[in-house]
């Protein structure tokens, strides 16, 4: 493991995280100050005074810590990459909130008092992220869990309680044909395409280089951190044979079956495409960009435990990934 504890680090903790835990929470921020160099600083209310206060502190920060879920990653993200110093800040993850894909991935354990160890002596790798639109994200959907990600935010019912209950958009979802156009793609055949055209009527289409969406779901399997490709996950089936199946899909079990891209940049083409990235509701869209960000960003974790999650570039053909 490598130390950080020479560096000034910075904890940006979202004072409305695991709000009803507000007792843990104060244990937390003490802790964070007693074991960690550097400062910690609540999170404003709004997602653009977050990025901004983000995008000022990394003019002098060595690393960045977003505490919370995956909202706040999500707000930290785009601040660090605003700030252009996304190569030199190293971007940490105490999970403190009611989704956190991202952490898992990075082998960072849920409890956040034994996370606190990552940020100080946790392994630091180059992982991929994804561009959507103008935003920085880790992993993003276009359908159905879009359509509920927005249901809950606008109904504001905090947790995993308010994603179920805005699941029920699920069963109403219209499924419509709608078409991909992939660059520099791998089919799941493991062909390759210098431009792949796809036409698809999918219930959920999740991009990402992720592998988890919020609750400890692996939604992408076989999705790798550090490949230079995104991939694309599309679930073409209707709500109701999706819910039947739900307890394998999110185990993961069902994805291998599902026709899964591989790409670096895709075009997805439709009428009201509802999007989100990392738990965040971007909107009702006609069009919608993504392309990888290619080793974009330096994060600490625990190498060991996403090792599974990660390809040896120094063995991969070059400009091939791993499939």
């Amino acid at each position: 493991m490598e130390n950080t504890s020479n560096r000034k680090i910075v904890c940006l903790i979202n004072p409305l995280a695991a709000n009803k835990r507000w007792k843990r929470r104060k244990r937390l921020r003490a802790e964070l100050v007693k074991k960690l160099p550097g400062s910690c600083l609540d999170t404003p209310k709004t997602k653009e005074e977050t990025v901004a206060m983000t995008r000022s502190i990394c003019a002098s920060a060595d690393v960045v810590v977003a505490v919370g879920g995956d909202g706040t990653i999500a707000d930290v993200l785009q601040g660090i990459f605003e700030s252009g110093r996304q190569g030199q800040v190293v971007f940490g993850v105490i999970p403190f909130g009611s989704g956190n894909a991202f952490r898992k991935s990075l082998g960072i354990p849920r409890n956040p008092f034994k996370a606190i160890k990552y940020v100080l002596e946790g392994d630091i790798f180059n992982i991929d992220l994804i561009q959507i639109e103008n935003r920085v994200a880790a992993f993003a959907s276009v359908g159905s869990t879009a359509a509920v990600t927005g249901e809950k935010l606008r109904h504001s019912i905090p947790g995993l309680l308010g994603h179920l209950l805005a699941a029920r958009k699920l069963l109403f979802y219209r499924r419509k044909e709608n078409t991909l156009e992939l660059r520099e793609a791998v089919d799941p055949e493991g062909r390759q395409y210098e431009n792949l055209t796809v036409t698809s009527r999918f219930l959920d289409c999740v991009i990402g280089n992720s592998n988890y969406f919020g609750y400890s779901w692996l939604v992408a399997p076989q999705a790798r951190l550090d490949d230079g490709y995104i991939d694309i996950i599309l679930f073409e089936m209707p709500p109701l044979i999706y819910i039947f199946l739900f307890p394998l899909i999110y185990f993961g079990w069902v994805q291998k079956k599902l026709r899964h891209f591989k790409a670096r940049e895709v075009v997805i083409k439709g009428q009201d495409l509802e999007v989100q990235y990392n738990g965040e509701y971007l909107g009702s869209l006609d069009s919608v960009r993504i392309r990888v960000l290619p080793a974009a960003l330096k994060v600490t974790g625990n190498r060991k435990k996403a090792e599974r999650f990660l390809v040896s570039q120094e063995n991969a053909p070059e400009g091939q990934p791993r499939v």
